[in-house]
């Protein structure tokens, strides 16, 4: 397997593991074939997100024990899907971003100045 590359070029580094995030649940934001959200960007959540999100349909609060989900607040690092932090961008509420956790991929989708325009220096490796 060859080394995991963040959006900075470097190797990507742990997002979160309290609460155990990643599309794979090993801390990573990294992405596969079988990843249709691309769950890439390793975000700081916010309320504003919070808000942002369960307005738009999707309740990240309430945890779903069935589907291993603790339920989020404000604070936790999490990795969220490309599209869903550039729809959270555009509506003035995206959360802040840990470059150095976020895969290289979401630059497929993301453009890298929005991203360092909601930087946070480096994941808290929790």
């Amino acid at each position: 397997m060859t080394e995991q590359k963040n959006v900075l070029g470097t190797e990507l580094k742990c997002c979160c593991k309290f609460p155990m995030t990643g599309f794979y649940r090993d801390g990573l934001c990294r992405t596969g074939p079988d990843d249709l959200g691309r769950h890439v960007v390793c975000i700081k959540i916010t309320d504003a997100f919070l808000k942002f999100s369960k307005d738009t349909g999707n309740d990240l609060t309430t945890p779903h024990p069935e589907l291993d989900f603790p339920g989020l607040i404000a604070g936790d690092q999490w990795c969220l899907c490309a599209l869903r932090w550039q729809e959270a961008f555009e509506a003035g509420a995206a959360p802040d971003v840990i470059l150095s956790a976020t895969d290289q991929s979401a630059l497929e989708v993301l453009k890298i100045e929005n991203l360092k325009k909601h930087a946070i220096h480096e994941a808290s490796e929790i």
